[in-house]
């Protein structure tokens, strides 16, 4: 992953900007939301290959700090949403799209499954996935 950055940096414009924006795994909460209102079910269990996956980016990225090639001009954290009708959706989502990834026990499966059951008609269930923004000003 160092090498990517170092081919970015060779590739950007001097004082160019490269933007860090992913996702950072830490048991995303499972929530079901209606109205103004949410109530959290769970937490999703993070896949080993995930983890691996984000200690690996932040090394490249202090690496790549420590070499002098960029610096960081700031950044912030935030949440994004994933929203599904039913609780059935996320489940068959999630099984698709995050494999190795973020998992969904079968405990908080049920508990979405039961909350969204019994919630208003506009309910969804969501997972709300914790997101890092910095950005770094390439050093010339």
């Amino acid at each position: 992953m160092v090498h990517a950055l170092e081919e970015i940096k060779r590739t950007l414009v001097p004082r160019g900007l490269l933007i860090d924006l992913r996702p950072l795994l830490g048991g995303w909460p499972v929530e079901v939301a209606w109205g103004n209102e949410y109530r959290q079910v769970g937490r999703l269990t993070d896949a080993p290959e995930g983890l691996a996956d984000d200690e690996s980016a932040n090394r490249a990225i202090d690496e790549a700090a420590r070499r002098g090639w960029f610096t960081l001009e700031g950044g912030d954290r935030f949440s994004l949403f994933y929203s599904w009708d039913t609780a059935n959706d996320m489940e068959a989502y999630l099984r698709e799209e995050w494999d190795g990834f973020a998992q969904l026990d079968e405990k908080v499966a049920r508990a979405a499954k039961s909350a969204w059951a019994v919630a208003n008609a506009d309910a969804r269930v969501r997972v709300r996935v914790d997101m890092l923004l910095n950005c770094w000003r390439k050093v010339d």
